[in-house]
């Protein structure tokens, strides 16, 4: 099995081709099974994760739930009070029945703790739901299949780079080199952002609009698709900069051209972010915000590259017209010396 690229000089015929293909798919389909194992018997990590962006409505269940804790622990205390104020005049009382009193001490002893305990456990972490016997399952399959790929990323861009490898040129090969090193970067960080920034204003919007007239369930395909495909989406919106930069190195775009059309670019985000999961406000501007960033670091990156082109060809320039007048330099000098003599 080979593992190394193949260089350019190297002459291979189809079958070589298409076994170093089958080697490099095997390669790949073990990774991903591999990290997919690990990342099944790791689910329980995996899934908290994606559950911390969870409101605190859709965590409980019961809409405004710190107002309501603290209203209830509120009520628990004054029931116990008051209940320790009945025992004691219950004590004081003729008539009434020994255990009475100790009976009310205990239940205002009762209250207390529940008073105590109960916002604690209310205000715990709940899970999505799950609807169906096999749901749980197969939802955990699919978060480990998303991760898996995640994870394995950059081993599947550089098996497809190596593939390809053969077929480029030298000048193809120093653009492709640094655009599969960043790719995965991008691409992590696009991810990143949208998991501490938009997801948690996104659902907290979503799951809590008017949450005092539903009894908030999440289910849990629909939430973790919701999540996932965001993080997906965002995360190859990310990879805006590397796609500008091909188009600018083979002559289809400049930094001008997307400084002039910039109108039709913010028409185009507006089409992606009505594409990508989420139509609230909330989440639409969260997604919209780092397009429009990456299309103005698109805009600089394009500048410098053509300035750093432009003073290369200026100095290659002037290299040449340096070298070429060397030779008539000598050639005067030798006429001069002629005369001379």
């Amino acid at each position: 099995m080979k593992l190394r690229p193949i260089g350019q000089e190297d002459r291979l015929s189809i079958i070589d081709h298409l076994d170093e293909l089958r080697s490099r798919v095997i390669i790949c389909v073990a990774a991903l099974l591999v990290v997919f194992c690990v990342c099944f018997w790791q689910n329980h990590p995996l899934l908290n994760l994606l559950n911390h962006a969870l409101p605190s409505a859709a965590k409980s269940g019961l809409g405004h739930q710190p107002k309501l804790d603290a209203q209830l622990e509120q009520n628990l205390k004054t029931a116990s009070v008051d209940l320790d104020k009945l025992a004691l005049y219950l004590k004081q009382s003729k008539g009434v029945a020994p255990g009475a009193a100790s009976a009310t001490h205990g239940a205002a002893n009762a209250l207390g703790k529940v008073a105590t305990e109960y916002p604690k456990s209310a205000s715990a972490q709940e899970k999505p739901i799950v609807i169906g016997v096999g749901e749980g399952f197969t939802v955990t399959m699919l978060i480990s299949a998303y991760f898996a790929v995640l994870f394995t990323l950059p081993l599947l861009l550089y098996q497809i780079y190596a593939f390809v490898l053969p077929a480029l040129s030298k000048a193809e090969r120093r653009i492709a080199t640094p655009v599969v090193a960043a790719a995965p970067l991008l691409f992590v960080t696009g991810a990143g952002f949208t998991y501490f920034a938009v997801l948690p204003p996104a659902v907290h919007f979503l799951q809590g609009y008017n949450n005092t007239e539903f009894q908030v369930l999440i289910g849990a395909g629909s939430y973790y698709k919701f999540e996932i495909m965001l993080m997906m989406g965002i995360g190859l919106a990310f990879q805006v900069p590397l796609l500008a930069l091909g188009l600018q190195r083979v002559g289809a775009i400049s930094a001008s051209t997307l400084t002039l059309n910039w109108r039709y670019a913010l028409v185009l985000i507006a089409v992606i972010v009505a594409a990508l999961p989420g139509v609230d406000p909330v989440t639409m501007t969260m997604e919209t915000l780092p397009l429009v960033a990456l299309y103005v670091l698109s805009i600089l990156l394009l500048k410098w590259v053509e300035h750093r082109n432009f003073r290369r060809a200026r100095a290659e320039a002037n290299s040449a017209v340096s070298s070429d007048k060397t030779p008539d330099d000598s050639d005067k000098t030798r006429d001069d010396d002629l005369s001379k003599h």
